[in-house]
């Protein structure tokens, strides 16, 4: 019942304790993985060497059981890795390196996709900091699982500012899916010389059509990666070039 509660698995609750922290009653669940889960990189999730107990026992903020925070408690070792040295061994209940459940940071994420950043940092009563860093992880981790650029056809590629105009991101989007599936800094054709060397040579074949703004630097690195692609303006730039003509 109580792994179902703080949606954990793979996890051993040892007990449940009534806390009072700095005047405010807190859940703390004592909680260790379960066999199968231990001494594991934190990086990498396999199997790696124990190599001391760490600073003592952490604490993993949870999602809260109504108005009360709740908190998940364990002992924190440390395992050397044959790739990524010592560091802290995983844990099944939170992302390496986090000091939130991956449950509360799926659903802060998923917050910050709906709702306003000061809702949602009232309503889980984190700092605007700390849901960044949330959203940083999370989306880091799905982007390792998933890859965003096998089976484009049709893409568009456009530039933001930000800073107020002083600083630019190059995206590109899949227009078949509607999704941004790369962005860097930058405005260049070195920039976008960087996406078709992680697209590849034979993915950059597949490309049937681009779409951008009349840049000069697009349309020569289109044509030098993909040179069979059909590029055509957006339909921004087709419906404000109208507008110019027609005033």
């Amino acid at each position: 019942m109580w792994r179902s509660v703080l949606s954990v698995e793979h996890t051993v609750i040892e007990k449940i304790e009534l806390e009072t922290v700095k005047g405010e009653d807190v859940l703390v669940a004592s909680v260790r993985p379960h066999w199968s889960r231990r001494g594991r990189c934190g990086r990498c999730g396999r199997r790696a060497a124990g190599y001391d107990t760490g600073g003592g026992p952490r604490r993993w903020r949870g999602m809260d059981a109504g108005t009360t925070r709740v908190y998940l408690q364990a002992p924190a070792p440390r395992v050397r890795c044959a790739e990524h040295g010592v560091t802290v061994a995983a844990v099944p209940w939170a992302r390496h390196g986090s000091r939130f459940t991956t449950a509360f940071e799926d659903t802060c994420a998923w917050l910050a996709c709906h709702t306003a950043l000061s809702t949602l940092t009232v309503l889980l009563r984190v700092t605007w900091r700390s849901v960044a860093a949330i959203v940083t992880r999370v989306v880091a981790e799905r982007a390792a699982s998933v890859d965003r650029l096998a089976g484009l056809r049709r893409i568009g590629i456009d530039e933001i500012s930000y800073r107020r105009g002083y600083r630019y991101l190059l995206c590109v989007v899949d227009h078949d899916t509607g999704r941004l599936v790369w962005a860097a800094k930058g405005r260049n054709a070195d920039t976008l010389r960087r996406f078709f060397d992680l697209l590849g040579v034979q993915r950059a074949a597949g490309l049937t059509h681009v779409s951008a703004d009349g840049a000069e630097w697009i349309h020569q690195v289109v044509a030098e990666r993909a040179p069979q692609a059909v590029l055509c303006l957006d339909s921004f730039h087709v419906v404000a070039g109208g507008v110019r003509w027609c005033v």
